[in-house]
């Protein structure tokens, strides 16, 4: 255990003190495929978005492989970071301005539509790794 999850723990123990320390377990070694297609989808994400790179890689004409395309909820411009809702639906996915590839940060206000990828993000949460502002549709 870290330090943060030992006071934690602590604070807990105040509140029941008949809460036992957590015995150390062995990290599992035999993973399933489906607990492995869960860690590739986003642990806790348990959507019907795609988890197979042929599902990925359908789409809209003009998208790459593995693109997924959805529309800017919310952007916070001081602090860099917004949420996408994904076109297939699901959960909001989490982007921050440093992954902007193509686009002015100005172009990000709700409802502005968008093309990204997804990956996870420095806490190993689900976020889009690559974001760009989705072309205009041709008329």
């Amino acid at each position: 255990m870290n330090a943060r999850q030992k006071r934690l723990f602590e604070e807990a123990r105040k509140k029941n003190p008949n809460l036992k320390m957590p015995e150390n377990t062995q990290p599992v070694s035999d993973w399933s495929e489906e607990d492995l297609a869960l860690i590739k989808q986003g642990v806790g994400d348990k959507t019907s978005r795609a988890a197979s790179p042929e599902a990925a890689s359908e789409g809209e004409a003009g998208e790459q492989a593995g693109e997924q395309s959805g529309s800017v909820v919310t952007y916070f411009e001081a602090k860099g970071f917004g949420f996408v809702r994904p076109d297939d639906g699901g959960r909001d996915i989490f982007f921050h301005i440093s992954r902007l590839t193509e686009g002015e940060a100005t172009d990000l206000r709700p409802g502005t539509r968008v093309l990204y990828e997804l990956g996870m993000d420095r806490t190993g949460k689900m976020a889009a790794r690559s974001l760009r502002i989705a072309p205009e549709p041709q008329a």
